[in-house]
């Protein structure tokens, strides 16, 4: 089956941090004497590439778990230079993408690997033909080349080869022109073609002295016959041609539209496992056409390679994510291993099953069982036994046959560390998803989740399970019936067995050792944590205390203000408490308090925060997650931003976070997919309207319903500490103006947005849906506009509107956000989730 959705979150435009990141850690060496100077500067530079080096790893950290990118990095520089990648640039992208390529390729480079790049320009000629009044003409797809086009085609990818070169410099990185001299053609057809070449050689040195002189080889597709007549070549032709000669781990084809889709969903598609999906694919009546052309390309490079090559297609701001993840962004096209089923154990080959078992799986290698015993265990029970030709992975899964309707038991998964890099296990899981409707499987506490990362796990499942006293954790997916989980939650006591989790109440339950987990995020941390709140009087800090009287794991046990002290909290049913008046040195004596949230004006929590830090220097108190629901600590780089979509890793085990702001948090979630597609010489606007609890309960116009009927206020049009926020965080300016309106609860966001490509409504609604796939807390919708009285109440965001003007360079958004909720009192809730080792969601309705 054609595999259609990794999942992916896009990491934002990486590059750009990756560039202001470059541009702080250069340090310039102390004038000494010519010798000491020379050594000296070595040193610095050495040291500031390293450090360099180790700031964007960390960068690429937000894209993915630190295992994934680690192992990548590591796969990538165990193959000599020249056999990372050759990428293949379309002439679009060098004409709408030019920066977003530079970028890109920069981080690479920084990060210590060297991409072979190979341009065409074909819209670049077309255009230069067209002026020149010549009309191309083609013969069965190939362009007739002529010497007037010949001409004009040299000029063309001389000058498209220096303007990639030339942004790669400024961008600090080196590169070399290489517009001809690597690759030895014949005519293909003179008398049909003209001068158009059929690839007979490649000449590596020219390739390899480059990447020797610590510069970005930038090829083109012009060939010479060997009597040195240039000839014209296709750059998909070229790019194939090269890399069967170099042999990379990557070929990468860039375009517009980062992928492949489906011809029927419109879906992107994630990954093609050719061994797997060639032949039924090439049935499917909607692949013809480029798409059929292509996947047939793709397949007959890849049948000349190493299994350990593949293909992917993406485009030029994704391609971190594709590299890096194992989610990846665009489409990834492998050969793959052929996977075989077995509904017998003596259809396998026990020698391949014990090769297997006794390289990867924990529990043999540490004799707690042997391969005979286990395999003999098996023959009581009905099994689907699943392995791939080479015998990089196993899977085995057991059914009872005395009883069909419980759910099957994954007992065996194992995979090693090739084939996690060449995302076989992927296309095991859809095997096992196909032939089960329900499954259970538990990994061990004991760091013997073998090649997988426990993220993994966790994507791939409805719930878990965790065992308190061992740390393992038991997996599910299929299981919806609260009664079945709860016979099965009763069996745990008497069997230590592959069982599911509870049901999706997103809640922390305890029964026989055991906690439940919701689908995303990690170990529930032991036992409930307790939270004081200081500023608790405003409209925020009521919405917080609601939240934290249904949470099953956070207890509140201060309330702090200074106009209500003295007074009973009314609607907190979890314990009887009375309003207090905390002065700062007042923190130290509450050791009992795990977390702060500070929900105080901007300017007021600094002393509560600098009492904190220096109780727990001095050791007068334990370390405690302060959340700042102020403007305070957004822009200090010493905190963490709590948004927890675009910054969750980060965030998991903060001690020290900063909420963000409400119109913030709206304009980010509306712009933050757009990133790769913003036009740089003309900034996005964001026209907000809020209600008026946005303006809190000290009295003013901006709050009184008398003077906002049949009225609307506009107010801080210029500079606004969100304006600065959102800029800030996206990296990118943005303009911002906010009003007032006469509804209490709420905000509507409409968001206009320059592109620096031509986009359609169906590629920005594609991005929007890919971006955010999986997030609990924002809502893409299908068509139309979110209305503010449709999310009033409401803990998430909801996108809509993508409207694009007619040119395509121009689309508007709309957003709405419950500026007390998502915009503050829920955000914090993720925050304090994620900070405490709670499921991010753990208390929050998400419907």
């Amino acid at each position: 089956m054609l595999s259609i959705a990794r999942k992916s979150t896009i990491s934002g435009n990486i590059s750009r941090l990756a560039q202001r990141t470059v541009a702080t850690t250069t340090v310039r060496p102390l004038a000494l004497v010519p010798g000491q100077q020379l050594n000296q500067r070595r040193q610095y530079t050495n040291a500031s590439a390293t450090a360099e080096k180790e700031t964007i790893t960390k960068l690429l950290y937000n894209i993915g778990s630190r295992k994934e990118v680690e192992q990548y990095l590591r796969h990538f520089s165990s193959v000599e230079s020249q056999k990372f990648a050759v990428i293949k640039v379309g002439g679009a992208v060098l004409t709408d993408e030019l920066e977003t390529l530079a970028s890109a390729l920069t981080f690479l480079n920084r990060v210590g690997l060297y991409p072979i790049v190979l341009h065409g320009a074909g819209p670049q000629l077309n255009r230069l033909l067209e002026d020149a009044k010549v009309e191309p003409q083609y013969e069965e797809g190939i362009r007739i080349t002529d010497p007037q086009t010949l001409e004009i085609a040299r000029k063309v990818f001389m000058a498209e080869n220096l303007k990639l070169v030339d942004a790669l410099e400024r961008h600090g990185t080196r590169a070399r022109p290489i517009p001809g001299g690597v690759f030895v053609a014949d005519y293909l057809d003179k008398e049909k073609y003209g001068y158009v070449g059929k690839i007979t050689g490649v000449n590596k040195e020219v390739i390899e002295s480059s990447i020797r002189a610590g510069a970005l080889p930038i090829l083109t597709s012009l060939a010479e016959t060997p009597t040195g007549q240039i000839l014209n070549v296709n750059a998909d032709v070229a790019a194939a041609e090269l890399a069967t000669v170099l042999e990379p781990l990557k070929i990468v084809f860039l375009n517009e539209k980062n992928g492949l889709y489906h011809g029927v969903t419109g879906k992107k598609i994630d990954v093609i496992n050719l061994d797997e999906e060639y032949e039924d694919l090439l049935k499917e009546p909607w692949v013809r056409y480029g798409t059929k052309l292509k996947i047939n390309q793709c397949k007959e490079l890849l049948d000349g390679l190493p299994r350990s090559s593949s293909v992917a297609i993406i485009s030029a701001g994704h391609l971190h994510k594709e590299l890096f993840t194992d989610s990846g962004a665009g489409t990834l096209i492998r050969r793959g291993h052929k996977l075989f089923k077995y509904n017998k154990l003596d259809e396998v080959d026990p020698d391949k099953l014990r090769r297997i078992m006794e390289a990867e799986d924990a529990s043999i290698q540490a004799g707690e069982s042997s391969v005979a015993s286990y395999l003999r265990s098996l023959q009581q029970k009905d099994v689907q036994i699943y392995t791939d030709e080479p015998g990089q992975v196993l899977a085995i899964v057991t059914k009872d046959p005395k009883d069909s309707s419980k759910p099957a038991v994954l007992e065996k998964l194992l995979t090693s560390k090739t084939a996690v890099l060449n995302n076989v296990p992927e296309n095991l899981w859809n095997s096992i998803r196909k032939d089960n409707d329900t499954l259970t499987w538990r990994v061990d506490g004991k760091a013997k989740e073998g090649n997988l990362d426990p993220s993994w796990h966790f994507e791939r499942a409805d719930g878990s399970l965790k065992n308190s006293q061992d740390g393992s954790t038991t997996f599910f997916y299929g299981i919806a019936d609260n009664d079945k989980i709860k016979q099965t939650l009763n069996s745990i006591s008497s069997q230590k067995a592959n069982v599911p989790s509870g049901a999706r109440s997103y809640s922390t339950l305890r029964r026989n050792n055991f906690q439940f987990m919701s689908r995303r995020g990690f170990a529930s941390a032991a036992g409930p944590k307790n939270v004081g709140l200081i500023g608790a009087r405003g409209y925020t800090g009521r919405e917080l205390i609601n939240l934290i009287n249904s949470h099953p794991n956070l207890n509140l046990t201060h309330v702090s203000s200074r106009e209500l002290e003295g007074k009973p909290l009314e609607g907190y049913t979890k314990a009887d408490l009375t309003y207090v008046n905390l002065k700062p040195d007042d923190l130290k004596a509450q050791e009992q308090v795990d977390a702060w949230v500070l929900a105080l004006p901007n300017g007021v929590c600094t002393p509560f925060v600098k009492q904190v830090n220096e109780d727990v220097k001095s050791g007068q108190s334990s370390e405690k997650v302060l959340v700042d629901l102020s403007a305070d600590h957004r822009f200090d780089t010493t905190w963490t931003y709590g948004l927890p979509e675009f910054n969750r890793e980060n965030l998991k085990g903060a001690t020290r976070v900063a909420n963000p702001g409400c119109y913030a948090t709206g304009a980010q979630m509306s712009l933050r997919p757009l990133l790769p597609f913003l036009d740089k010489h003309s900034a996005p606007t964001v026209f907000g309207v809020s209600g008026y609890s946005g303006a809190g309960t000290k009295p003013s116009p901006k709050n009184d319903p008398a003077f906002l009927k049949d009225n609307l206020i506009p107010y801080s049009l210029t500079n606004h500490i969100h304006e600065r926020e959102v800029s800030y965080q996206l990296g990118t300016s943005v303009n911002f103006i906010p009003h007032v309106a006469s509804w209490f609860q709420g905000i509507a966001l409409t968001v206009n947005v320059p592109l620096n490509k031509t986009m359609s409504s169906q590629d920005i609604k594609s991005a929007f849906e890919e971006f955010y796939q999986g997030e609990q807390l924002v809502k893409v919708l299908e068509s139309g506009e979110p209305l503010v009285r449709d999310n009033a109440g409401k803990h998430f965001v909801r996108v809509g509107g993508f409207n694009v003007h007619p040119d395509g360079r121009r689309v508007v958004i709309t957003t709405t956000i419950d500026n007390l909720l998502k915009g503050a009192a829920t955000q914090a809730v993720q925050n304090l989730n994620l900070s405490l080792g709670f499921d991010e969601y753990a208390g929050i309705p998400t419907n």
